[in-house]
């Protein structure tokens, strides 16, 4: 399979896409509040997506996870297949509602549990990072410039910034972002446009600790490959691969993306400060 030529599609797709949220922005409703609110826009821009992918991509080959619909549909269909698009139409839907600028929309294509195809657009800011497996990550611009990306070269926790949310935070998280060793901080709402900020040099270093509730893979598929592609790492904090189209679509746990010069360092350090906050 060309994944360049499925990335090309995917691309075009992601714009349309984030042209919605931008038109949505404006004007939008509340559909559903709360911890997880939806808005008119995560409907309109999914369905966008959906029927765009399946126009091109056959549903009896492609199967199709959705951060809007995965509930309605047999998880099944998407298990018994190989490849399966993942889609958050939304990714920051708080941040959006607050019009911090900060959301994202995100579009993987994943085989046998890995993404190898990643959109992640940042609409506000109108960009679009683009990866495919082996093919390097992408940065382009609405009137079409392209450039290639690479992470931070940094190896010091000293010259290293954190990334993290401003929501989506619990006692035991906020006790490891205390304890861990690397200080400068940066604020910035959704992952995608986080991921953004290490691809961009802005961040080298990104940690998930989940609680009552995880990031879904929607939050994840893409981001990971935008990241990986340009030089970084994502993993358990025991640095074992994430997998995608699982029964349970939850990624649980410790999750560390960072610029990858000394990944293994910051997962262990990051054991071992959550070991002393669990005694």
């Amino acid at each position: 399979m060309n994944f360049e030529g499925i990335c090309a599609i995917a691309r075009r797709i992601g714009w349309g896409a984030a042209n919605i949220l931008l038109d949505q922005s404006r004007n939008f409703e509340v559909e559903k509040s709360g911890d997880s609110p939806v808005t008119s826009a995560d409907i309109a821009a999914n369905s966008y997506i959906l029927e765009k992918l399946q126009s091109v991509f056959d549903p009896q080959t492609f199967a199709y996870l959705s951060e809007e619909t995965y509930q309605s549909q047999p998880s099944e269909v998407r298990l018994s297949r190989p490849w399966v698009w993942i889609i958050d139409p939304l990714d920051g839907t708080k941040d959006f509602i607050n019009r911090t600028g900060e959301y994202a929309m995100h579009i993987a294509l994943a085989y046998q549990g890995r993404p190898v195809v990643a959109i992640v657009a940042c609409p506000a800011f109108g960009k679009l990072y683009s990866a495919t497996l082996h093919g390097g990550t992408w940065v382009e611009m609405q009137n079409g410039d392209r450039q290639r990306l690479q992470v931070s070269n940094k190896t010091e926790f000293s010259d290293l910034t954190i990334v993290a949310s401003r929501s989506h935070r619990n006692a035991r998280f906020n006790q490891l972002m205390e304890q861990f060793p690397v200080k400068q901080q940066r604020q910035i709402g959704s992952v995608g446009c986080k991921i953004a900020a290490i691809v961009e040099q802005q961040a080298d270093l990104y940690l998930s600790l989940s609680d009552k509730s995880a990031p879904k893979d929607w939050d994840f598929a893409a981001p990971e490959l935008i990241l990986t592609e340009a030089g970084g790492q994502f993993t358990h904090f025991n640095q074992s691969p994430l997998q995608y189209n699982r029964e349970d679509v939850n990624q649980w746990g410790g999750i560390l993306a960072s610029n990858g010069q000394i990944h293994a360092q910051l997962c262990e350090t990051a054991v071992n400060v959550l070991t002393k906050i669990d005694r």
